[in-house]
């Protein structure tokens, strides 16, 4: 039996990471060994990894040497840095979210190439600045950022194209697990249920977060024919009125889609809100061009277990009391 391939993979006790981590230990074709790299090997999501057959390594974005002696002997590397992630104030001082995304991509770049890396899948995002126009009021942050979660990715896009190694660009798009929280319907005063987003009339990709690691998997296994291309992850690309059809099918109950400009998303106050506002609205600008980038067809192939909107309901759908009738906020 011929020796199993090391995919080494960044950020393994979280969503992407963790997904494709699962997918590799999962696959009974039995090509590939997962490596899964975390800043805490004795955490107990990273701990659960190793029981079930996942070699933990300790490894820091922040730290380039460790970095290399995790990816030493490994033929590919996935990797995803976090936006979200808490700074303390003077990390946010000292360095900004979309600088120190853009540090750990260039750390994790330059050493793959020096481990050897044979093929990168790096989950990256669009730029959004081109869909904003200079007048058009919307907030801009750190001097040139419109969405910064996404634009600081996209243009990280770079370190890996420097870095010679063969590099596919894997974007995600909206979880469906946004449906149960910061997209969950709500019930209005009179005790309906309403799903309030600011997705205007536009068809918006959405899916599975597990699905972004099982695609992941799938990029490796088809292996370098997909360098150089960017791959959109979505398994349903709905209305906001499709969204709630589906709900409303899943919930025996029906909610009604109720429209919110993104100017009042950015005025809700909540933590981050004018970037969420920023992001619908690109969202919506943008919708033409998202859809093209999704090869349906491709993504199958990639991940046959794909799951629509409605299928991922059937099992991850809580009971409709559950729901608040409280604003978003």
């Amino acid at each position: 039996m011929s020796e199993l391939q090391i995919i080494a993979v960044v950020g393994a006790t979280g969503a992407q990471g963790g997904g494709l981590v699962r997918a590799i230990l999962d696959d009974r074709s039995g090509r590939f060994a997962a490596r899964a790299l975390t800043r805490d090997p004795a955490s107990a999501r990273a701990t659960e990894l190793a029981a079930l057959g996942a070699e933990v390594v300790g490894a820091d974005l922040d730290d380039a040497g460790s970095l290399r002696k995790a990816f030493d002997g490994a033929h590919g590397a996935f990797v995803v840095t976090n936006f979200w992630e808490p700074p303390t104030p003077e990390e946010e001082r000292v360095r900004p979210a979309t600088a120190r995304e853009r540090e750990q991509a260039g750390n994790a770049a330059r050493a793959g190439q020096e481990a050897g890396v044979r093929h990168f899948v790096w989950s990256t995002l669009p730029d959004t600045r081109g869909y904003f126009r200079p007048d058009d009021g919307t907030p801009t942050f750190g001097g040139s950022y419109k969405v910064p979660h996404a634009d600081g990715k996209a243009e990280a896009d770079r370190f890996f194209l420097e870095s010679g190694v063969p590099t596919t660009f894997l974007q995600a798009n909206v979880y469906y697990e946004a449906f149960l929280d910061m997209f969950a319907p709500r019930r209005d005063e009179s005790g309906a249920l309403v799903l309030p987003l600011g997705f205007g009339e536009a068809r918006v990709a959405a899916h599975a977060a597990e699905d972004v690691g099982r695609t992941a998997l799938g990029i490796f296994r088809h292996g370098l024919g997909l360098a150089g291309r960017r791959v959109s992850v979505a398994g349903s690309l709905l209305t906001g009125e499709q969204y709630a059809a589906a709900l409303s099918l899943a919930l025996g109950e029906p909610v009604t889609y109720q429209s919110v400009n993104p100017a009042l998303i950015r005025a809700a106050g909540f933590p981050g809100a004018a970037e969420v506002g920023n992001m619908l609205q690109y969202l919506i600008a943008a919708a033409p061009d998202l859809a093209e980038l999704i090869d349906y067809e491709q993504l199958r192939e990639l991940n046959p277990s794909l799951q629509s909107f409605d299928t991922w309901l059937t099992t991850h759908l809580p009971t409709s009391a559950n729901f608040s009738s409280s604003a978003p906020s």
